[in-house]
């Protein structure tokens, strides 16, 4: 006896609402319609990884992870929800059904983001520090500037203790490090503010056009600011040592005290984690303000990657070339300007473990994918969005 199209496609949607990892292909049993429409072969896919993932763990997602991956719709852009080849008549009009197991990776993660992006709003933020009502304008004024991703943590913990940046007198420190590093860290620093493309279509053309991205060019953020305050109160720093001092740190005697104290360290993430956050910050735009949308992704989000497995960002190969040239004019040019620069300036040039070995692409569909199945896991089974 001949089984119909939809009714197996029914029975798919079935047994995989029950745990099942049978992909549509090898499925031969049948049911029955349970709404309007059938669900789409991205949604269908990714429960059938889901699940693939959860019986590898031992465990199995909730019911309620279940009934939101196959309602849900992939956001972005892309294909729209497809239907299952074999399930239905092809139409002559719209994209052709499809077998799931042949969608590329980046399709079922759009469907992954949008849930991941609705738990984040459902979250709410979660600040690490909250601004001190204790404002210690005596303590050294400063603002700082320069690399995004190691200025930012520690300018927050500063408020925190009552030191919000600026006033009169301030003194401008200027972060860095090497080149490679700082062009990883201000694509990172985007997409964990407003999104941002991927990561080569963000990168080849600053190559191409033989400059570096605006907020790692060090020596224009100390020409800017020395114009501004002259040239006396500008600090280049490539030294982490030397940043408390800089700032009026007070040492702490005590190792508790200390620890307490000591200035953050910029976070270190897998560049899988990196992308996977570029892509959730595109869904969040479409469901909170911009303000809010950097706060769930630096502070809700970015603790839940920390541990996320994978290789870090780095400059591809064909890159180092071009990342050592812009160091070394940059170097040059604040040698020459006079700027008072805390580290060897030598700093600045690409340490060899910065940049990726010859064919290494940065993040992967499969890496990114496989990271949203794996925070999903972790939400349903008692982890904290």
């Amino acid at each position: 006896m001949t089984v119909s199209g939809e009714r197996r496609a029914w029975g798919w949607v079935a047994h995989l609402r029950d745990g099942g990892t049978t992909p549509w292909a090898d499925w031969r049993g049948e049911g029955t319609r349970e709404g309007v429409y059938l669900p789409g072969a991205q949604q269908l896919e990714l429960l059938r990884r889901l699940h693939l993932a959860a019986h590898r763990d031992g465990g199995r997602p909730s019911p309620r992870l279940v009934e939101r991956i196959v309602e849900a719709s992939a956001p972005g852009r892309g294909t729209p929800d497809l239907e299952l080849v074999g399930a239905t008549d092809a139409s002559p009009f719209g994209p052709r059904p499809v077998d799931p197991v042949d969608l590329p990776d980046a399709e079922l993660t759009r469907v992954a983001t949008s849930l991941i992006a609705e738990d984040l709003v459902a979250a709410g933020a979660r600040r690490p520090h909250e601004a001190s009502p204790l404002i210690r304008p005596w303590r050294t004024r400063y603002r700082l500037v320069g690399d995004p991703w190691l200025a930012d943590p520690v300018r927050e913990a500063l408020v925190a203790r009552g030191r919000p940046p600026g006033g009169r007198g301030s003194v401008v420190v200027v972060l860095g490090r090497d080149v490679a590093t700082m062009v990883a860290d201000a694509w990172t620093s985007r997409c964990f503010d407003e999104g941002s493309v991927p990561w080569r279509e963000w990168l080849d053309p600053f190559a191409a056009g033989h400059r570096v991205p605006p907020r790692v060019d060090l020596e224009r953020a100390a020409a800017t600011w020395a114009r501004r305050v002259g040239p006396a109160r500008v600090r280049v720093v490539l030294d982490p040592g030397a940043l408390p001092r800089l700032l009026g740190q007070r040492r702490a005697q005590r190792r508790r005290r200390a620890q307490r104290r000591a200035l953050p360290q910029p976070p270190a993430l897998a560049a899988d984690a990196v992308d996977l956050a570029r892509q959730v910050a595109a869904v969040l735009g479409l469901l909170v303000l911009p303000s809010q949308r950097a706060d769930l992704l630096r502070h809700t989000f970015l603790p839940r990657l920390l541990d996320a497995p994978g290789p870090p960002l780095l400059l591809p190969a064909e890159h180092a070339e071009w990342a050592t040239q812009r160091a070394v004019r940059m170097r040059d040019r604040m040698l020459r300007a006079g700027y008072a620069v805390h580290g060897d300036p030598d700093r600045l040039v690409p340490r060899p473990e910065a940049v990726a070995p010859a064919g290494a692409s940065g993040p992967t569909d499969a890496g990114v994918l496989a990271l949203a199945v794996r925070l999903m896991l972790d939400e349903t089974q008692g982890g904290s969005p």
